[in-house]
């Protein structure tokens, strides 16, 4: 079957593109190793002394090109205690948050909230991605904004309640049976 010039023509452009991508991979791991690190982790730094927060600026370098820079709240005890038998309590500890930039596979930072956990008490609520970010594209009034965005995720987590209705606090199977007189039928069913 003959191919036509077109076709190896465009073949070759998405080769070539193919090609740009995986050097931009390499690109942008190496500049996360010689700068973007650094930089996070001094941004983050300032901004939380700036504005009275204590924090621990952790580096996780489990898997070389996945690493990760992630701004944590700490861990504390809960205020929560479970009974162990004999008149023994056990503190439960809680995980206070995260604010992560971790390199995906392909060299592009992905910011993302850890919500807080406490440990027996639930399951932890999945991670909230802000964004992905080439590493050209991470500009500094961006990490202002993150940590707003993860105080105010924090702060909505820590004060908890049903006073705001949202899709996740709805009653059963996320039905809202809310305005439904006595005996009237569900349109949901």
């Amino acid at each position: 079957m003959p191919v036509s010039e077109t076709e190896i023509t465009n073949l070759k452009r998405k080769v070539d593109r193919y090609k740009e991508v995986l050097g931009n991979t390499k690109s942008y791991r190496e500049k996360w190793k010689t700068e973007l690190k650094k930089h996070i982790s001094d941004q983050l730094t300032a901004l939380a002394e700036a504005a009275g927060l204590t924090v621990e600026i952790e580096e996780r370098s489990g898997i070389q090109n996945l690493e990760a820079i992630a701004l944590s709240l700490g861990t504390e005890v809960s205020g929560l205690r479970e009974p162990v038998g004999n008149d023994l309590l056990r503190d439960l500890i809680k995980q206070n948050g995260n604010l992560v930039y971790q390199q995906l596979f392909n060299g592009k930072i992905l910011v993302l909230i850890n919500y807080p956990f406490i440990e027996n008490y639930g399951q932890p609520q999945p991670p909230k991605t802000v964004a992905i970010y080439r590493p050209e594209e991470l500009k500094d009034p961006y990490f202002v904004r993150h940590m707003e965005t993860f105080m105010q995720e924090i702060m909505m987590w820590e004060d908890y309640d049903d006073d705001i209705e949202e899709p996740n606090q709805r009653i059963g199977f996320k039905l809202n049976f809310q305005g439904l007189p006595d005996g009237a039928p569900d349109a949901n069913q």
